[in-house]
Order: C-alpha cells, then structure tokens, then sequence
C-alpha cells in the first residue's frame, strides 16, 4: 500500500512539473509547436505512472488477500483437526473397500490393541465384532444404521451406541464409504443397571411385608378377629410388617435426600463420650433382650469435628448391627483413636463376616445373610447411608472382619484445625 501511495505521488509531482515548465515555455516565448508535444509527453508520462502504480496496487492486494486466504485455510484446518481430535465419541471413516480413512483419538484408543496406525486398515483386521462390522458394510450400501450397541472386553467392560451414515458421491445416489460415531454409554448402562436393581430391591422388600399384612388383614376379616386366641397375635404381626416398611421407606428417602446432595452436613466441636452414651441408651432395650453388654471406651475428654444429629445416626446403624448380628450375650465396643484422622470405630464379638463379602457391603439393599436381615428387621441400607454420611462429613467408613471371631467398623473423620473447620462446614453446607 506505501508503494501504491509513493507512486500516486509521483505522478501527481510530475504532472504539476510538466505543467510548470509549459507555463513557463508559453510565458517565454517559446513556438507553440514545441509546447503542445511536450506537453503531450508529460502527460503520457504521467498517466502511464498512475496506471502502473493502479496495476501494482491491484497485484499487491490481490497477493495479500490470497495470504490472507491462506493463512484462513490453515486456521480452519488446525482447529477442525483440534475440534475432531478432542472429541469424546470415536470417529471412524471408511471407504467403499471397508478400508479405514480416517480416525480421531477416542477411536484409535478404542482399536488400542492394534500395534500400528489403524488408517487404511481393513475394518476386520480391527475388530471381529460382528455388530460392528454389520453396521458399517450396511452403510456402505446405503443404510444408515442407528442404535448399535456395542460391547468391548478390554482392561474394563465398556457400552457404545454406534450410529453409522453412508457417504455418498456428488450425485447423491451411491455410497462411496461410510461414517461412523461411537458413543460411550458405559456410565449410562451402568446407571441404568443400578436403577433396575434398585427398583428390584425395593419392589421385593416391600411385596414381602405387604403380603404378609394382606394375609393377615383377610384372615381377621374371615372371623378370626373373634378368635381370643390368635387375634392380638396377628395384628401385632400386621404392625410389625407396617413398622418396617415404615423404616425402608423413611431409608430410601434418607439416601436419596443424601445423594442427591440435598443433606446439608453442618459440623461442630462434639463431646464424643456424652454422643455414644446417648446412642448406647436408646438402644438399650434391644441389648437387654439378647444380652448384649455394649462398653464405651471413649474418653470423656474427647472431642470430635462432626455434624452431632449425623454422626448420631452413623452410630446408631453401626451399634444396632453389632447387637443384632453379634452372639447372644456377646459384647460390642465403641473406641476412639486419635491419628491423622479423629477414628471411631465399632467392634462385635460375632461371627464375623466372609472375606468375599467385605467389597460389597456398603452397597444398598446388600446383604450376607438375607434371611436372618429381614427377620431383625433390617432394611438393607443402614451401610448405605453411613458410607455416604462419612463422605459428606470429608471421610470414609471402613470394615474389618475375621470369620468366626467378630468385626470391626471404623469412621474416619478429618482433624479439626484452625481454618479447616470453616472450610468443612462451608463444604457441607453445599451439600
């Protein structure tokens, strides 16, 4: 652009020079057949600058804007690279031959045992999955396929729904490859799993107690409510069958309030010793009856980070399961340690529980034995709930067993230090 300026002005400085010198020839004196030629001359001269400078100026222009172009093309190539690349679901193009032409990152990781570059491979040298490969040569003639699943055994299960679309040439009629995008729905499935199982569980624990009620409900209706004998027997089985789906209910509100974030944890400086002798007491009665002796070996000086009305109910759980569960004239103790963490923990003198039972215990509606669970009235998500309010307070619950000799259940809270303690609270509060 200077370039085209300079030159502009060149032109205009040399046409005002030729129209000086005229004006002083004619001024001179000078024959008129010398001033129009010369004349002439400068004017050519002039015009003939600003054309090749206009000329340049438009070449110039025109090769920025092509750079300019350039450097566009570019940009939009690295970033539809970037953009692919980035994307979580694989993306796999193959031609007409089932040859791959190109692949994104997630689906290289998908083929990830493959040892060389999965580009212009056949599609069987990747996989041997037949829904895979069936969904792709569909394509390929003209099918669009959608809803694949798709299921990989690698280091861990993993669930794809895969969708594929033929590739067509210009004219739109045949396919000339074929696109395909895998989506990963493992967590989705793994969910859906849960809530099946869920669903399950409850349907189960609350057709039992229902069906009992119903029975009893139409035998008292037959005439048996004249029956001296039995009647009072049977409405205490009808409350004992409502009081515990009373429980299951208020449970599955508890930890679907918990884990859907909507309990808010608001811990303080607790008296641990005073917190367990409540707890202790209000289960008194139940130890009384299988001859329990619970000890509360915690210092009266301890003190622990906590919300109180929660860790009421941790402990609660934990201490009614090592009555229930324990020997009849067991015991079960309440301790305290103090290391990195505040811990507490909860041991019976039971039977203990097997080795391949241990990983699954804090899972809802688990339990070891089902039978003997359901007849003290357990619901099945007492573990459930304290491993989620030990993680809501910053900790964790933990088990110990040892088949034939007892278990061991432990809390494990952060230290209260300065500062910490604010910043806990303010975690728990956000649910």
């Amino acid at each position: 652009m200077r370039m085209i300026k300079s030159r502009f002005l060149s032109g205009f400085v040399l046409a005002a020079l030729a129209a000086l010198i005229v004006s002083l020839a004619y001024f001179s004196g000078f024959p008129r057949a010398f001033i129009v030629p010369a004349l002439t001359l400068f004017l050519g001269l002039g015009i003939g600058l600003l054309l090749r400078g206009r000329a340049t100026g438009v070449r110039e222009l025109d090769h920025e804007n092509r750079s300019r172009d350039m450097t566009a093309i570019d940009f939009s190539s690295d970033l539809l690279d970037a953009t692919v690349n980035e994307m979580r679901e694989g993306l796999l193009v193959i031609d007409a031959e089932m040859r791959v032409v190109a692949s994104n990152r997630a689906a290289r990781t998908l083929f990830a045992h493959v040892d060389d570059s999965i580009n212009l491979r056949r599609l069987t040298e990747l996989t041997r999955n037949p829904a895979i490969y069936d969904a792709f040569l569909d394509a390929v003639r003209g099918t669009e396929r959608v809803g694949v699943k798709v299921e990989t055994y690698g280091q861990a299960k993993r669930v794809f729904d895969l969708r594929v679309v033929p590739l067509r040439a210009g004219n739109g009629r045949s396919a000339t490859g074929a696109v395909g995008v895998f989506f990963d729905v493992t967590r989705l499935e793994r969910l859906e799993l849960v809530r099946q199982e869920f669903l399950s569980n409850v349907s189960h624990e609350l057709r039992t107690p229902l069906t009992s009620i119903m029975a009893l409900a139409e035998t008292l209706e037959a005439g048996a409510i004249d029956d001296q004998e039995h009647n009072r027997r049977f409405l205490s089985i009808i409350q004992k069958n409502a009081a515990r789906m009373h429980r299951l209910i208020d449970d599955i509100l508890e930890l679907s309030a918990i884990e859907a974030g909507n309990v808010k944890v608001q811990p303080e400086t607790v008296q641990l010793h005073a917190l367990v002798e409540d707890v202790v007491g209000s289960l008194s009665a139940v130890a009384t009856t299988r001859r329990i002796t619970v000890r509360n070996l915690v210092g009266t000086e301890v003190k622990v980070f906590a919300d109180p009305h929660r860790l009421v109910q941790m402990l609660t759980n934990l201490i009614d399961n090592a009555i229930k569960f324990n020997r009849e004239g067991g015991a079960v103790s309440v301790k305290y340690e103090s290391n990195a963490s505040d811990r507490i923990s909860v041991e019976d003198t039971g039977e203990g529980i097997p080795a391949h039972h241990l990983d699954r215990l804090f899972e809802r509606f688990y339990r070891v034995d089902r039978a003997r669970s359901r007849e003290l009235g357990g619901t099945g998500l007492g573990l459930a709930i304290v491993k989620h309010l030990a993680k809501a307070h910053g900790g964790e619950v933990t088990v110990e067993s040892r088949f034939g000799e007892g278990t061991q259940f432990t809390i494990d809270l952060p230290r209260h230090t300065d500062g910490a303690g604010e910043r806990q609270a303010a975690a728990g509060a956000g649910g």
